[in-house]
């Protein structure tokens, strides 16, 4: 999407692997290097795209060298990484956004644009399985996207949990479902799978006197609601289709030139990343009492 912008050019390409890099270099004509760190000098902003695991041993150094960062979600595969790249970020006051790439989806700006009180959330999110991503559960690969959504139009965090999630295909969790409860009583049921035989992408939001359906995949929003007399009012949206990741680009560029904090902040991506973690230990703790009972029921037969 870089070489494709008005408002940056593609430099250097960075890939441990010296053919990779510069086989994808020669694309574009850019700079073919295997270390990251010798961008410092050279961009003024980079996109990183390595496993969850290492976002912070690249994004930090970065941003320490004076280089805004996209970085893809979720920030970091714990808080204290996370908080350490916020923390660099801002004591070099450099923009640090966080790929959450729903945010941008133009049916999801128009949701934002629409809802006035949230009340109740049931969000599906199914996908066929993948080998990437694997070094994450289906909650920070999948559902993570839905969690950020939710926090962004609850304006809180939940002050409740509860999650059941199992190990399908992977030794991480495959499936998961989850209900959050916040200080105003608004709900959501999230689901998140990796190993559907569908690809499904769907939020529904009630709110007073209004229901709303969204499909991220088809990006279109319909609403229904209450009018006078009890009539009952259906809406399409007016949305016009395009590449989420183009749009999110373009907000990162302009964030560089204002020196703004972009709308998926990395402060915002840490709160997101907190109730994520919060939900794996409830799947963990769910396992657990699963565990128990099964076993106190092998012992009895």
């Amino acid at each position: 999407m870089v070489h494709e912008s008005a408002g940056a050019e593609l430099c250097a390409v960075v890939d441990t692997d010296a053919t990779r890099a510069a086989e994808s270099a020669s694309l574009y004509q850019a700079e073919a290097l295997t270390d990251f760190r010798q961008l410092a000098g050279k961009v003024d902003a980079a996109v990183v795209a390595v496993p969850t695991t290492s976002h912070e041993a690249v994004a930090s150094p970065l941003l320490e060298a004076g280089i805004d960062v996209l970085v893809e979600k979720p920030i970091a595969p714990d808080m204290e990484s996370a908080g350490r790249m916020v923390e660099a970020a801002e004591r070099h006051g450099r923009i640090l956004q966080v790929g959450h790439l729903e945010r941008f989806n133009p049916a999801v700006v128009e949701l934002e644009r629409r809802a006035t009180l949230p009340l109740f959330f049931e969000i599906h999110r199914l996908n066929v399985f993948s080998p990437r991503s694997l070094d994450v559960d289906v909650v920070l690969d999948l559902m993570i996207h839905d969690i950020d959504i939710v926090l962004a139009l609850a304006k809180a965090e939940p002050a409740e949990i509860r999650a059941a999630g199992i190990r399908i295909l992977s030794h991480k969790v495959d499936i998961a479902n989850v209900r959050l409860q916040f200080p105003n009583g608004c709900v959501a049921n999230l689901t998140a799978s990796r190993v559907s035989t569908e690809r499904v992408r769907k939020l529904r939001l009630f709110q007073p006197r209004q229901y709303l359906s969204l499909d991220y995949g088809r990006q279109d929003l319909v609403l229904f609601s209450v009018g006078q007399n009890q009539q009952i009012g259906f809406e399409k949206a007016t949305i016009s289709p395009s590449e989420p990741l183009k749009i999110q680009l373009q907000a990162f560029l302009d964030s560089i030139e204002s020196r703004k904090m972009p709308k998926c902040s990395g402060a915002s991506a840490r709160l997101t990343l907190g109730t994520a973690l919060a939900i794996l230990d409830k799947i963990e703790e769910h396992s657990a009492t699963v565990s128990r009972s099964l076993e106190d029921r092998w012992k009895l037969q």
